[in-house]
């Protein structure tokens, strides 16, 4: 830790990298309780780091017991709701974005509407793990739609394809995707062709139509767009 916190850009840097990723990897008791201890910490660059490894403790944990889930969530969920720094209250929202578990889901919809981007941006992402039930939650559902309208594009997009790839193909999504086909993000409006395709709506094909071809070297419009070009093809085959 004094190895990864010595550098200037820190978090981005490959020291702090490869300090946590060694510790996390040990995957044992006294790791976790040495990283637990941090959250206290008055240094939030202290907070950021234990917040890391306790993540990664767990996300790593490939055995059948996963024994720091549980640790692990009824951690978070608490730290969420105290933190205040920026960058900690992200890694820590990402943490609860890996649990698919209505506790996770409580902690994360009260940062909907963080003034901060990034903040919203980790809230929408986590949402994400919590779509593998038929229907979202009401609050859920009012926390997505609202952030499909985000000011932050990037805001915009993970919402439409959190919506997109989760199983409720409620009509209010779809209208929602739609809405948002004329966005001034091409990315947001991609991730709304996206969407429709899954939800078989076939709205896609003339808005995928009129963006044209994917940007070269972007697999991330050739994804959206191949939905589209999936659902034609399969429309058109029926």
């Amino acid at each position: 830790m004094d190895r990864a916190l010595a550098q200037v850009d820190q978090h981005d840097h490959a020291t702090w990298c490869r300090a946590s990723l060694q510790l996390s990897g040990r995957r044992e008791e006294a790791t976790w309780a040495a990283a637990a201890v941090l959250r206290t910490s008055p240094d939030p660059s202290r907070r950021l780091f234990g917040a890391e490894e306790l993540r990664l403790i767990h996300l790593f944990d490939d055995s059948d017991e996963d024994a720091f889930a549980g640790p692990a969530l009824d951690l978070f969920t608490g730290w969420a709701a105290a933190e205040t720094d920026v960058a900690v209250l992200t890694e820590v929202l990402v943490a609860l974005g890996e649990h698919s578990d209505p506790r996770a889901e409580a902690a994360l919809l009260p940062h909907a509407g963080h003034p901060d981007a990034r903040v919203r941006r980790a809230m929408a992402q986590g949402l994400s793990a919590l779509s593998s039930p038929p229907a979202f939650s009401g609050d859920a559902r009012t926390a997505l739609l609202g952030l499909m309208a985000d000011p932050d594009a990037v805001v915009r997009n993970i919402a439409c394809r959190v919506v997109a790839e989760g199983r409720d193909h409620d009509p209010v999504f779809a209208d929602a995707m739609a809405a948002v086909l004329d966005d001034t993000d091409r990315l947001v409006q991609l991730a709304a062709v996206y969407g429709l395709a899954l939800h078989d709506d076939e709205r896609c094909v003339e808005a995928a139509r009129l963006l044209g071809p994917p940007q070269r070297g972007s697999l991330e419009e050739e994804g959206y767009l191949d939905a589209a070009w999936r659902y034609q093809w399969s429309r058109d085959g029926r």
